[in-house]
């Protein structure tokens, strides 16, 4: 599976609506309207319209496509955005140019955000050339330093995720720095906590299995080498991270050095929030905004 399966499959899902906040953006503008002509998206623009326009004009983007809400404040902008989601008017919260902060914090408002009283938290998705399937990367975003029910929650949240994607059962790979419980790593008595949490039935849908290095995750071969007998053994799905340390390294290094493409959302809201980096290309916010299409399809 690569990220164009994940394209191809909100072709059939969608049309589903986005509200953007703050979207006098051009990467964010650009990706919106490649959604829109690729027939996964319709779109509600929140923000200071006049910019939107001279950005829109240069992009050569008719405007006349989308319903256009002009507030320039950023925070007025990012609450009227997250209350077109809670109130059933679009589907998926996009932020545009605007701090992660402030979406957030519309996000969990709570007389019109988007609360469920779950952990958010961010799940990556990329295709690395020469693996026959996607790779799931949470939380490298969210989290700073996750306990045990929060790494549950996380888990919970990517599962979604991939089976929103399809995949009936996604394999959950407990990373650390090896792969055998050592009392002095925190890290590695979690994950083998967490397995016997999914032993007990605690967490469905999916296989978990841990302490797992990296390498024996996803590397059939590596494990064989190490001795790792356990259906999860280089066959990981979803790769739980220990940190946001741990995890934003991973992440830009799937970006920067393996040249992944990839995708992201945070999750554990009542709806999708693409929350894209500013970095991030409008082929990579595009990508996010199908992943948003699916899981925002995905009902269980």
């Amino acid at each position: 599976m690569k990220i164009q399966d994940v394209i191809n499959l909100a072709k059939k899902r969608g049309p589903k609506i986005v509200s953007v906040a703050c979207c006098q953006d051009k990467e964010v503008l650009l990706a919106v309207e490649n959604a829109r002509k690729e027939g996964i998206i319709n779109a509600i623009l929140v923000g200071d319209i006049d910019k939107t326009k001279k950005i829109a004009e240069e992009l050569n983007i008719n405007l006349d496509n989308y319903e256009l809400i002009d507030i320039s404040d950023l925070s007025e902008a990012s609450l009227k955005a997250v209350e077109l989601v809670s109130s059933g008017k679009a589907d998926i919260v996009m932020k545009g140019l605007v701090d992660t902060s402030i979406v957030l914090k519309a996000v969990l408002n709570k007389e019109i955000g988007l609360r469920t009283g779950n952990v958010l938290s961010h799940t990556g998705v990329f295709h690395v050339e020469g693996y026959d399937r996607l790779f799931f990367i949470t939380d490298a975003a969210m989290n700073i330093d996750p306990d045990l029910n929060t790494k549950k929650q996380i888990i919970e949240n990517a599962v979604r995720l991939a089976r929103a994607l399809d995949i009936e059962e996604p394999k959950v790979a407990v990373l650390c720095a090896k792969e055998k419980v050592n009392p002095k790593m925190p890290d590695t008595v979690d994950a083998k906590e967490l397995e016997e949490m999914y032993k007990k039935g605690e967490i469905k849908n999916c296989i978990v299995g841990g302490p797992f290095a990296l390498d024996n995750a996803i590397s059939e071969e590596a494990a064989k080498h190490k001795g790792i007998d356990h259906p999860v053994a280089g066959k990981a799905d979803i790769l739980l991270v220990p940190d946001i340390e741990a995890g934003n390294i991973f992440y830009k290094s799937m970006t920067f050095f393996a040249k992944a493409e990839s995708a992201g959302l945070v999750l554990g809201a009542k709806a999708p929030i693409v929350l894209t980096s500013r970095a991030d290309s409008d082929v990579t916010k595009l990508n996010s905004i199908a992943l948003g299409v699916l899981a925002a399809s995905k009902k269980d």
